[in-house]
């Protein structure tokens, strides 16, 4: 009988030193790291990716955390489930939109199993974390047997399952600023079912003047409408430092589906998609105004 998945070794190294020592002993197309495997076993059961040796880093307990000051904001490790960050108090007190993103991923099953670091080290440009990431001005840690270093969250994906890492580098945290006062952030996916990957999303972070009629800083990600996911910066400049209305909002709804490039695919055309993100932006944007006026 044909078996479903190649023949491979398999490693479980405890920590992220014995993990890039592994990498660094096999070639980019002989190895793979994986975290929780809910999107690495499927492309080797469909022999897309065929690895001699995986690399298991689910194991090393140093990555699995959430912690939070004011000062320092928030830290979540890359091997913190989905499951963790949904129901985590301090994400629901702090940075409640991570916990209803997360409330719309895949399912229950796969929340506890996913970790959020997998999921964003794959690349998926349709992927939920990595637009509120991008929202929130999240930057992420990256290690290497030559030390560490830190890229913005809207740098990290480079393009269709391609980001920065290097074969030999691990993404080990995520890190989130402390919002500034009177801030609101919302996040929105269109899907064709429930927990289903984006046919668009839009995370929108709005900050107000102590007043609370002027924005003084916008930040507006986009999913799944490019080959990553992107900031709509031309939107961003429709808005910051005016007065917020339906039909400013309106604008910067058209900018942002100008600004996006997708592509037609097997559900919907490119013009749909463009729809839709001129509608999420206005739609999510106008939310996320209401959260920072009660902030």
């Amino acid at each position: 009988m044909k078996t479903i998945l190649n023949d491979f070794e398999h490693f479980a190294p405890k920590t992220v030193e014995e993990a890039l020592d592994l990498l660094s002993r096999y070639g980019e197309e002989e190895c793979k790291i994986v975290a929780g495997g809910q999107s690495l076993l499927i492309l080797m059961k469909q022999r897309l990716v065929t690895p001699k040796y995986l690399i298991d880093i689910k194991g090393i307990s140093a990555l699995d955390y959430i912690t939070f000051d004011e000062q320092q904001g928030l830290k979540i490790g890359a091997l913190t489930t989905h499951r963790a960050i949904e129901k985590s108090p301090v994400i629901e007190k702090y940075y409640p939109v991570l916990a209803e993103m997360e409330q719309n991923v895949s399912s229950v099953e796969t929340r506890n199993w996913g970790t959020i670091g997998g999921n964003i080290s794959h690349g998926d440009p349709s992927g939920d974390p990595a637009p509120v990431f991008i929202a929130l001005n999240g930057r992420l840690r990256i290690a290497g047997l030559n030390g560490e270093r830190t890229v913005e969250a809207e740098d990290f994906t480079l393009g269709y399952f391609e980001t920065v890492l290097g074969h030999d580098e691990l993404l080990t945290e995520i890190q989130v600023p402390a919002l500034p006062p009177h801030t609101g952030v919302k996040y929105t996916k269109f899907s064709q079912l429930q927990g289903d990957y984006a046919t668009a999303s839009v995370a929108v972070s709005i900050t107000l003047e102590a007043k609370k009629k002027t924005c003084s800083d916008v930040r507006i990600a986009l999913g799944a409408v490019a080959p990553a996911p992107m900031r709509a910066k031309k939107a961003e400049e429709i808005l910051r430092g005016e007065k917020i209305s339906d039909d400013l909002l309106a604008r910067a709804g058209q900018a942002a589906s100008e600004e996006a490039s997708p592509t037609t695919d097997a559900e919907v055309s490119e013009e749909y998609k463009r729809e839709l993100v001129k509608v999420l932006v206005k739609r999510v944007a106008k939310e996320a105004f209401e959260r920072a006026k009660k902030a």
